[in-house]
This record gives structure tokens, sequence and C-alpha cells, in this order.
């Protein structure tokens, strides 16, 4: 391979994205809104649930039970119905999502030390979220059912008591459990995924369409020599937005970065290699710059997405999906991304990943090479 010949294909294509800055400018401005927009709305914090209150007794006791719920940020108490079929309208126009229901005998099987029911009426149109407000549900109960079991030992003359058992929790790495710590790392792969496959995918493919593959055909460039040449300065301009990224991820979200940047961005470096070689791969198979972006949006994003446990957990998926997630790269980068970012842990755990990602990119740009045909087609 004469160096020379792809330092003139490199220069010829960063010509041609000189001259093309509104591309180049959403090229930039592309990772900068995505992450901005699934930053601020991806949340998997379940907080200000709306909740009516169906109170049948209106009590002191049951009133103190209903402070409870005021009491904390995970609820948002937007009133008191009189009715089932108030309930039942304020569901289905998604008013609120929780319905609490007082009996109205809620105080005396208390006063009489017996056992209570009341009820919790959740929407489960989306079921995660209401099972998580179910537990918030439960949790408050037992909180109130504790204190209330408390009093009445003491009644009998127990001037202390003191549970048989205690957990003191502490959370490791996301101590607050904020989920835009785990979801700013996975999303900056997957936004290099896009970005990256879509920088190259029409590289070739737009050539043959222009009709310039033929001069570049006439020259003694060898196929390795064009392709890589073509693929430098998406690299570059990949790696920009990669820093950008990592910028923004600190600046607007304060997510913790407690491991080596160095080695994100090194690590980062070969997956970008690995998506670009996919995009080359892309363009020197389909037959028109329309196929070549549907294909890359169709390999590269939703696999990226669904398969690289960004949003949902690889050990929680079906053993079909587990297995075809190995062919993900984004899977490999996502892992390491969230080890740097939240356990700041390095090579010497990450390094059957980061030999992973090295795979991946010389797989794709050896298949690139090989599918690349130096004829018009």
């Amino acid at each position: 391979m004469n160096l020379w010949r792809t330092w003139a294909v490199f220069r010829k294509e960063l010509i041609h994205i000189r001259r093309d800055p509104r591309s180049l400018i959403l090229i930039i401005l592309l990772p900068i809104t995505l992450l901005a927009l699934y930053g601020y709305a991806l949340t998997f914090d379940i907080k200000h649930v709306a909740t009516v209150i169906y109170d049948q007794e209106r009590s002191q006791v049951s009133h103190d039970f209903i402070k409870n719920f005021e009491g904390t940020s995970y609820f948002d108490l937007k009133g008191y119905v009189n009715s089932y079929e108030e309930i039942d309208r304020l569901f289905n126009s998604r008013q609120v999502e929780l319905a609490l229901i007082l009996p109205f005998d809620f105080s005396r099987p208390l006063k009489k030390e017996g056992t209570v029911k009341i009820q919790a009426l959740l929407d489960g149109t989306d079921a995660n979220t209401a099972n998580i407000v179910l537990g918030y549900v439960q949790a408050v109960t037992a909180v109130y059912s504790q204190n209330i079991m408390i009093e009445r030992l003491q009644r009998k003359g127990m001037s202390q008591v003191q549970m048989p058992l205690q957990i003191n929790g502490r959370f490791w790495f996301n101590e607050d459990l904020e989920s835009i710590n785990f979801i700013v790392p996975g999303l900056i792969v997957v936004i290099m995924t896009m970005v990256g496959a879509l920088l190259t995918a029409l590289t070739v493919v737009r050539e043959v369409e222009r009709g310039s593959m033929e001069s570049l055909m006439a020259t003694p460039l060898k196929k390795e020599e064009l392709l890589l040449g073509k693929l430098g300065p998406y690299f570059f301009v990949g790696m920009l937005d990669v820093g950008i990224t990592i910028l923004l991820g600190e600046l607007l979200f304060q997510v913790p970065l407690r491991g080596s940047v160095l080695l994100l961005i090194g690590l980062s470096a070969i997956f970008l290699i690995a998506t670009l070689g996919h995009g080359l791969l892309i363009s020197v198979s389909c037959q028109n710059q329309l196929q070549a972006y549907q294909m890359a949006m169709l390999t590269t994003f939703l696999p990226a997405f669904l398969l690289s446990g960004f949003v949902f957990s690889i050990q929680l998926m079906p053993v079909a999906l587990q297995v075809a997630s190995y062919a993900v790269p984004a899977r490999y980068l996502v892992s390491i991304a969230k080890g740097i970012y939240l356990k700041g842990i390095g090579m010497d755990i990450l390094w059957p990943n980061a030999l992973a990602l090295v795979g991946a990119a010389l797989v794709f740009l050896l298949a690139a090479i090989r599918k690349f045909q130096k004829k018009i087609r």
C-alpha cells in the first residue's frame, strides 16, 4: 500500500468536507441535539406521581395516613374524589396515575389493634411505571404500619422497641440512583454508532452516483488505499464528536467521570474505527445513497439502541438475543463507558471488551476492502 496515494485520497475527501460546510455543521450539531434531547427526555426516575384520594371515612386517623404521601416528592396529591366513577374518569383521561381508597371504617380496626385494608388503583398501561409506583405505596404503608406497631407495644409497657432485623443499605457507583448517570454514557455510544456509520455509509456510493468514481478507477489507486483514504477525515470528524459528547455529558448533566478520560477516548477511537468500517461496508454494498442510509440506520442505530445494554439489561433478554448481542460492537463500548464513568475501572478489567472492539474494527475494515470491487457497477 502506497501511503502517498492514500494521503492524496485523504486530502481529496478533506477538501470535499470543507466545501460542504452545511453537512459538516449538521454532523457536529447532530450529536449535540441527540444528547440534549435523549438526555433530558429519557429518564427512569419516577417522581411526582399524580394521585387522588377516595377517603370514605374522612377522620383524623385517615388524614394522618394521607399526610405520609404528601410529605414526599414521589407523589403529587391532586385532590379528593367521592366515587369510583370519578376515579375511572380521571384514569381514562390520564389525569392521574394512582388512586388510594380508604374504607369508611379505616380507623376502627386500628383502634382495636386489628388490620385494615386499603386499596391502591394504578394505571397499568405502563407496566414498569405501575410496578415502581406500587413499590412506593408499599414502602410508605410499611413505615406507617411499623410506627403503629411500635405504639401498640409501647402501650403494653415496652419502653424500647427494636426491630429484630435492620437493613443498612448503601448504593455503590451511583449513590443517588440518578438514571441520567447511566443513560448518558450509553447514549454517547449510541450517538457515536449512528454518526460514525452515517459518515462513511454514503462516501463510496455517492461517488458512484455522481460519476466521479470512474476517474478514481482510472488511477493506480488500490482499493485499500482508496477506502482508507476516504475513512481518515471522517475518523477525525468522529473524534471531534466524541469530544463534544463527553464534554456535554459533564457540562449539561454533571455525570461523574471517575475513570481515565484518556482511556475512554482511546477505546472510543477503536470503536469509531469499527463503526466507520461498518459504514464503508454498507457503502460498497449498496446501489444508491437512499439504500445506504436506510441500511445504516437499520444495522447500526437499532442494534446499538436495543441490544447493547444501553436501555435494556442484556441478562433479561431471551437467550437468542443475548447471543446476537455479541455481534453488536456497541455492547462492548457501553460496558466500557459505564465502567469508566461510574466505577473508574481500568484496562485490567476492560481488556476483554477492548479486544472485542479491535476484532470488530478489523473484521469490518477487511470485509469492506474485500467487498469493494475496483470497477463500475
